[in-house]
Parts: structure tokens; sequence; C-alpha cells
């Protein structure tokens, strides 16, 4: 029977695989860096495929480097780097080793970090003249002094001339730093690593989190961080926001630290959030009641009180009895006899007794009398 000329003869599908293994086999070179699937793991190690044609052995001595953890968490299908310390020879595998290829994993982890601006784990091992040494991932890098936070070195001048110092009194020896690679070069073996750029970028998303979170109007829990000339910085949990100095009190205050100190747990209301800027505004007053809330507990009408001249208009003077609440005394309720101007019988900063005559709490609006004052105590 002749076959159509248009029928597609279907090869053998073995025929392929076939093919395949006559192709000729690589062995696997003494110092490769080889990646495989885990086929079994048992006491004596890990059974590694490497491809149909290759089965590896990695011994338990050359394990001694992956943790009692990784080990717990090693599945069969999982892949796994390591380098090749026996060729296979005859019916015998190639014989690998996770211990030798821990470096190259640690330089291939910390190359993805570099490049993803992921943060990488640093242990301190040393210290020299310039900054700690760390391993990361079983390879040691370099944290410059100017770029650790939250350790420091603690050797003498002595001490630093010895820039390989194995064991150094500190109790920073072994400290687990989160850090940023600021450089790496393997052909160099170079890594410099920062501390101080970790925790920033940590800062950095953490605000981020709470600017989204936070609400205008919110009172919420913070540590006052610190205290300059100009207001309080507090920190909300990751993200330090500002208390101007005019937020800090409804009173006039010459200084910050008369209010709060460094390390003091406050509340606060959130009174602006700049999300382009990443600026938190604060306030403390704002938490408490205004001096208006309460000032039926200090003040009545008729009382007589001690106030300052703030302010002289053509109708009259204004004056403070205290921070926050001012009054009105008219034009009429200065003196019994006419005046062109309030400036006729007093001036700014005076301190004089006034009447109350009228309290407007819903308008916040004191009325006040010079005249009724001085008769009463006449």
């Amino acid at each position: 029977m002749l076959l159509d000329s248009t029928e597609i003869v279907e090869p053998n599908p073995g025929m392929a695989e076939l093919l395949d293994s006559m192709e000729p086999v690589r062995s696997l070179q003494r110092g490769e860096f080889v990646t495989g699937v885990v086929m079994r793991i048992d006491e004596e190690g890990i059974l590694v495929s490497m491809s149909q044609k290759h089965e590896c052995m990695i011994p338990i001595w050359e394990m001694r480097s992956m943790s009692s953890e990784a080990r717990t968490e090693l599945t069969v299908g999982d892949d796994i780097l390591a380098m090749v310390v026996k060729s296979e020879g005859g019916d015998s595998p190639a014989i690998l080793s996770l211990d030798k290829a821990h470096d190259e994993m640690g330089w291939r982890i910390m190359d993805k970090a570099f490049k993803e601006g992921e943060q990488v784990q640093g242990k301190v091992l040393r210290f020299n003249r310039g900054g700690a040494i760390v391993d990361v991932e079983g390879v040691q890098g370099f944290v410059p002094l100017s770029q650790l936070v939250t350790i420091t070195s603690n050797i003498s001048d002595d001490q630093a001339d010895q820039a390989d110092i194995e064991t150094q009194n500190n109790d920073s020896i072994g400290q687990i730093l989160d850090l940023k690679i600021l450089e790496l070069d393997r052909s160099r073996n170079r890594a410099i690593l920062s501390e101080r750029n970790a925790l920033q970028q940590l800062r950095d998303a953490k605000k981020e989190k709470l600017l989204e979170e936070l609400k205008e109007g919110d009172i919420v829990p913070g540590k006052v961080s610190g205290v300059s000339n100009f207001g309080a910085f507090v920190d909300l949990g990751g993200a330090d926001g500002l208390v101007h100095i005019s937020e800090l009190s409804w009173e006039t205050i010459d200084s910050p630290e008369d209010v709060v100190k460094a390390g003091d747990s406050i509340n606060v209301y959130i009174l602006k959030l700049d999300k382009e800027n990443k600026r938190i505004s604060l306030s403390l007053r704002r938490t408490q009641p205004t001096p208006w809330d309460t000032i039926h507990e200090r003040y009545q009408e008729g009382q007589v009180v001690e106030a300052t001249i703030t302010k002289l208009t053509d109708f009259g003077a204004f004056a403070r009895l205290e921070n926050g609440i001012e009054g009105l005394v008219h034009i009429s309720e200065l003196t019994d006899t006419i005046i062109k101007h309030p400036s006729d019988v007093v001036s700014e900063g005076d301190v004089t007794s006034l009447k109350i005559l009228k309290i407007e709490l819903d308008r916040k609006r004191l009325g006040l009398s010079l005249k009724q004052a001085t008769q009463s105590e006449e």
C-alpha cells in the first residue's frame, strides 16, 4: 500500500530519547558549581539528579554548613547548589559539597539583593580601625564606622593598629545587623555595607505605611525622640512627626523642654499630613481641653481679675487674662470721663485690674471693664 504524499509520518516517540541518549555525556569537573534537583534525603546524605545522565551524592560530611533548620525544610524536588569535589568514575556517582558551595551561594544571594535593593543580615565578627567585619551568608563584608548606628567598635587606638584582631572584648561581637549593600565586587572579593542606609530604608517604608493609615484629626500615641528650640519630634512607631512649639501648650512657653523631654510617652493630635513631602505635623495642646473649655472653673461674671493690655483700637482695648483667654474693654468702660482714644488711659503692656462683665462661651468673648473695677476697689 502506497502512502499518500500529503500524509505526514510521525516519528517513533522513543526516537528522540534514543538520539538524545546517543549524545556524548559531559563529565562533571572537580571545582565546578552545579545545580541539581533533590531526589532523596537520608542519613547518608542527599542524592541529587543533574539530568537523566547524572546522579550525584552529597555526603553528610560535605554539608556541615547547612543548619538543622535548613535540613528540615529541604524536600525532594528542591533545587540545590553544590560544588563538585570528585568526578564520577565507573559506577561511582560524582561527589558534591554544600560546604564548598556555601561561599558561592552567599555571593549569589548578595548579588540578587544588591540588584533588587533588598536588605541582608550580617553577623559582626570583629572590628578594625575603619569599622566592622561582618558575615553575610558566608561572605565577609565590611561596614565602615560611619555606616554603623546601633553599635560602636569600642576599641582603643592601640588595638586599632591591629587590623585583623580575631577576638576583641566587645559586647557587639556576634550581634546581627540589618544591612544595605553599598558596593559589591566579586572579582576583588569586596562587599561594602551600611547599617545606616538599611535603618533609613526601614523607617521610610514605615513612614510610607503610616502616612496611608493615619488621618488628620486622629489622636495617636507616640514617644518624644528629640527636642529642639522650635519644637519636639515624636516617633509614632517608625516615623517621626513634629510638634511645633506653638502646638505644645495653650500657654506661652520659653522652651519645648518646659513641656516635654526626650523619651516621654505622649498622645498627639494629627494636625496635617503632607504625603508628597512625607511630613507629619502634630499637636500636643489639642489633646487637652482649651482654656475656654474650663473658663468657668476659674472666672465668673462680676469677678475682678488682673490682665495685660495687648492691643489698642479706636473702640477699646484688648486684654489678656491668660494664654488663650482675651477680652475687650470697650472705650466706654475705660473711664467715666470722655476720651478720644484708649491710649489716653492705658498702654499696651500695662497690667491692670479689670472687672468681668460678661462671659460668652459660645462666641469665646469676654466683656471687661476698667472703670467698674476701679469703682469696686474704691
